[in-house]
């Protein structure tokens, strides 16, 4: 007897949905983050217009279900990200992603603060969390304007900028987040908050997740490669190792309540960093970001899948804060930090511009959204997910092409 089992259609949706997205981009231009969009716009469509599909999981009523997708998602996004990273010679190489930091992150969030109090007409908490949560750009959708994997050599400073800027401004955002969910509890600023923030969540955050990733990193080097000498865990090429050890990289430094994101870049690449030229590092890095791009083409269908549902909550108000965000107060927030930089012309435009927007924001408003009662929390959502969608198909479908103009590189390479 043939059963008919809305988990099994589920499964081919879901399946076909990726295959499409992953294989229709090279019939114009082969970019991943093509695939990006296609993949929200597939499980919109699978999820609204095949029969027998299951209700799509929203966020609104589950949060903490996307919150855990999306931390693991990031987890290993970061780490990769900070595998991929050979040089680290010069401090020069920074300054741009120190002013990207520094200066345009604050910018972005009070600039997209300020749109959602005044325009959206959201509380003042709830103005800050829609700032906190866009103000990272995404490690993991935007593979395509980042360094290439280790070894590979040609790290130009606009794909160094963009890389580094997304491995850590995922957990330099945090401390804002931090701070709007403060707020939220407090019903506004006060001395306390502010005292409370700054030694704790600024600070002491910061500086254990950094010092714990580097530590543990360090360890993670010496456990791979040197300890015991002649007979390494390297030698195995078991990725599952080193994967493991960023797994508990984030978790001791949670535990300690620093700031894991922090730690999992920096465990990255601190361990890049030891045998630099081991063949390791380009299994480790292949096997992340296998588990990296899987995870994520799960998120993004969910997304997609979620539209039906969070679209309705979004007014035009918050459509244009999303679009503000894209095409106005990252690129102006961009350029302005990076003057007096080396990154001059297009490059600097380039590397002003691409800031893509994706899972970092999910994370973000679902870790919130958990924490704290959010009175906006329906157009919250409604924003983030038309921002990631617009985001994914405005710079994705373009971000390939500009930043092989701003660096001179050939479109083969």
């Amino acid at each position: 007897m043939f059963e008919f089992s809305a988990y099994h259609v589920l499964l081919a949706a879901v399946g076909f949905a990726i295959i499409l997205a992953y294989w229709l981009p090279r019939w114009v231009s082969g970019r991943e983050p093509a695939a990006s969009a296609l993949l929200i716009g597939l499980g919109w469509l699978a999820f609204a217009a095949v029969p027998g599909m299951p209700a799509a999981i929203s966020p609104i009523s589950n949060p903490g279900v996307w919150t855990i997708a999306s931390e693991l998602c990031l987890i290993i996004g970061l780490f990769g990200v900070g595998l991929r990273i050979d040089n680290l010679s010069s401090m020069a190489r920074w300054k741009p992603t120190v002013r990207l930091l520094v200066v345009a992150m604050p910018l972005t969030i009070l600039a997209v603060a300020g749109l959602g109090w005044t325009l959206g007409g959201m509380t003042l908490a709830g103005g800050l969390v829609l700032g906190a949560v866009l103000a990272p750009t995404d490690p993991v959708l935007a593979g395509d304007v980042q360094v290439g994997p280790p070894q590979e050599g040609g790290e130009h400073p606009v794909r160094f900028a963009l890389t580094t800027e997304a491995g850590l401004n995922d957990g330099l955002a945090f401390p804002f987040v931090l701070l709007a969910i403060a707020v939220a509890g407090a019903g506004g600023f006060t001395g306390a908050v502010m005292l409370d923030w700054l030694w704790r969540d600024v600070g002491y955050r910061i500086l254990v997740g950094a010092a714990g990733g580097a530590g543990i990193g360090w360890l993670l080097a010496r456990l791979l490669f040197d300890w015991p000498r002649g007979n390494s865990l390297a030698e195995t090429g078991a990725g599952i190792v080193a994967l493991a050890g960023v797994l508990a990289t984030y978790g001791i430094i949670e535990l300690l309540e620093g700031y894991g994101f922090i730690a999992a870049f920096v465990a990255g690449i601190t361990l890049r960093q030891g045998e630099s030229r081991h063949a390791y590092h380009t299994r480790l890095h292949d096997f992340a970001e296998a588990i990296e791009h899987s995870l994520t083409a799960l998120l993004l269908v969910s997304l997609g899948a979620a539209l039906p549902g969070l679209l309705p909550h979004l007014s035009w108000q918050g459509a244009l804060i999303a679009a503000a965000l894209i095409l106005l107060v990252r690129p102006v927030a961009g350029w302005v930090s990076l003057g007096g930089t080396t990154l001059k012309g297009r490059e600097r435009l380039a590397v002003a511009t691409y800031g893509v927007r994706g899972i970092g924001s999910l994370y973000y408003l679902g870790y919130a959204a958990t924490h704290v009662e959010l009175a906006d929390v329906e157009a919250l959502w409604a924003i983030i997910a038309f921002a990631i969608l617009l985001s994914t198909v405005v710079l994705g479908f373009t971000a390939s092409v500009a930043i092989e103009r701003a660096t001179g590189e050939s479109a083969d390479g």
